[in-house]
């Protein structure tokens, strides 16, 4: 479904991402982990068209979509969500979804149409059920709460039926409740919607729990790559991120919690 290539990038001689090569097969759900600094985000800006690589491809079922604009991107197939909320915090969740639409199929002019047209609304009520959102419709964006503005950045991006959804944090500043609500919803969409999924993730339980594959990243370069079992077990990811003994992650997660093991659909 999703591959690149040798994907490269540098910032001022600095290289963000240096001759990355990475395999996201149709319908998996996969974890790019790594340190701050590892290039993961600048990851998710390459394959997402926000900006160009100096060299290296990103194919999409077999087509090569590095430095288009961001725009077509989303037209070929592939979603994003942030880890900060980009919103239009004064529309409600429902016209939100409609904008998004519309926007996508050049009639954003028609955005305060009294009317939508009903396969605009009828796919915003499917996405809004979805998520759990569909009892929000008519609240403004800038009024929900943290968990839910996540969940509608998502919204915004599944509406546009992605063949890949790239989630970036997903349970960012988040407190517990709300975090493993979050993640729950994420896996239940994986389940649910034949997507293939790579998320960003810091916390190492959701990843172990949830992720099929894992992908770490280390100073713009792939460090290791393998399942949940592999990833915990793996000296150098042990080393340069998790810096735990093996022994202590194969049971138990980063803050010493019980980890299920991942990657069942």
């Amino acid at each position: 479904m999703l591959r690149v290539e040798n994907l490269s990038k540098s910032f001022g001689g600095v290289a963000a991402m240096s001759d990355v090569t990475l395999d996201f097969p149709a319908g998996s759900l996969t974890a790019v982990i790594g340190p701050n600094g590892a290039g993961k985000t600048t990851f998710f800006n390459l394959i997402s068209g926000a900006i160009r690589p100096d060299s290296g491809k990103v194919l999409l079922e077999g087509r090569d979509v590095a430095g288009l604009p961001a725009t077509q991107v989303v037209g070929l197939g592939i979603g994003r969500a942030f880890q900060v909320a980009k919103l239009f915090t004064s529309l409600t969740v429902e016209q939100s979804l409609i904008g998004a639409l519309q926007a996508q199929r050049h009639q954003s002019g028609h955005l305060w149409r009294r009317f939508p047209l009903p396969d605009y609304r009828g796919s915003a009520q499917e996405v809004m059920e979805l998520l759990g959102l569909h009892t929000q419709a008519g609240v403004q964006s800038g009024n929900l709460s943290h968990g839910d503005q996540k969940l509608l950045d998502i919204a915004l991006a599944l509406v546009l039926k992605p063949k890949v959804l790239l989630l970036d944090e997903p349970t960012a500043g988040m407190g517990p409740e709300e975090r493993w609500k979050m993640i729950d919803t994420v896996h239940r969409l994986w389940t649910l919607g034949g997507l293939t999924l790579i998320f960003i993730e810091h916390d190492m339980d959701i990843v172990f729990k949830i992720a099929q594959s894992i992908r770490v990243l280390c100073y713009g370069k792939v460090l290791a790559q393998g399942s949940p079992d592999e990833i915990r077990d793996h000296p150098a990811v042990i080393e340069a991120y998790l810096g735990v003994p093996a022994e202590s992650v194969d049971a138990h997660g980063a803050d010493g919690s019980s980890v299920p093991s991942g990657g069942a659909r």
